[in-house]
């Protein structure tokens, strides 16, 4: 993975999709496996950050409720981090890739390997962060099984200051940047941050599939949770525990006095796959309710915010491509 696949949209609750008798999902009576027996596989896609891997490899193996299985998936193949992942103190399997898979590919081959060896939960982790602690496994299997939940998220916090959120989250028409500002609640419903710390069920994986390898890296865990909404299966946040992870705040830029964000990495590359990939999304089933407003938000920040026609126009090609699902690589462009 080129880069952190980490939420790169913030983080709102979905709306159920309608639907009508003869597709209606069955819905879970409660969480699958929850008990000691469950079989638990955690799953971290890694590429060149083997100092950040180890760190984060610490904190899952000392977890109080013990992991099962811990699958790395190295998607630079490198001897170094095979050697890193034999010498956990856990039952482990190291996937090296010879091919760069981006983060939702190499999650998509983790959780059908988990799924192989008889997972009946995976969770599911980024090299560049972890769980902030030994009880955050135990709190999130203990929040599934309270609220019957075949996903449950952690909060996701700054790693360098967790008080503040990694990623803003609306609730409502207020912005939450702080951990603090959550309130007193357990529980979330209908809100996730995908990848980052997230406990999936076996069941959840075979409705919802696994990421769709083509978009490498960025909205691959949107489109898992527009899936997961549109499937009908409770999921939610405990907002009792937190998963740590840098900071993504800064590529959200405020428009409209802050009543609406936008959202402009500085990076080309990270720009070029943000925007195709969201073309992609915004015209899936569920999402092009949003599409008025996506129009709004990006040509107020281009043309009023920054003064940017170039920008728009940038934006308007690379959501072009994702639409008509062209989905070569930066340096594949004619």
């Amino acid at each position: 993975m080129s880069e952190p696949t980490g939420q790169d949209t913030p983080i709102e609750k979905g709306a159920s999709a309608p639907v009508d008798a003869t597709t209606a999902p069955v819905r879970a009576s409660g969480a699958v496996g929850t008990g000691p027996d469950a079989r638990i596989v955690a799953i971290v896609v890694t590429h060149k950050r083997r100092e950040l891997l180890a760190e984060s490899l610490k904190v899952i193996a000392s977890q109080s409720r013990p992991v099962d299985h811990l699958i790395v998936v190295d998607n630079a193949n490198e001897s170094e981090v095979a050697d890193l992942v034999r010498d956990q103190p856990i039952e482990t399997t190291y996937l090296g890739s010879a091919h760069n898979l981006g983060g939702a590919g190499g999650f998509a081959l983790g959780m059908l390997h988990a799924l192989s060896l008889g997972a009946d939960w995976v969770w599911l982790a980024d090299d560049d962060g972890r769980p902030e602690g030994p009880e955050v496994l135990a709190i999130l299997l203990d929040c599934a099984k309270r609220h019957g939940l075949v996903e449950v998220s952690p909060v996701v916090c700054d790693i360098n200051e967790p008080d503040q959120l990694a990623f803003p989250l609306r609730r409502g028409v207020v912005w939450r940047r702080l951990r603090s500002e959550l309130g007193d609640e357990d529980f979330l419903p209908g809100i996730a941050s995908l990848f980052n710390g997230a406990l999936i069920s076996a069941k959840a994986v075979d409705v919802i599939g696994v990421p769709d390898l083509r978009l490498f890296v960025r909205g691959d865990e949107v489109e898992v949770h527009r899936r997961l909404v549109r499937s009908g299966l409770p999921f939610g946040t405990c907002l009792q525990t937190a998963y740590l992870h840098p900071n993504g705040a800064a590529e959200f830029k405020p428009i409209l006095g802050g009543r609406m964000h936008t959202q402009y990495p500085d990076d080309p590359v990270k720009r070029y796959f943000t925007y195709r990939n969201r073309g992609y999304l915004m015209s899936q089933p569920g999402m092009r309710k949003l599409l008025p407003q996506e129009w709004i938000r990006f040509s107020w920040f281009f043309l009023v915010t920054r003064r940017d026609p170039a920008g728009l126009r940038e934006w308007f090609h690379l959501r072009s491509l994702g639409r008509h699902e062209q989905f070569g690589k930066p340096d594949e462009r004619p």
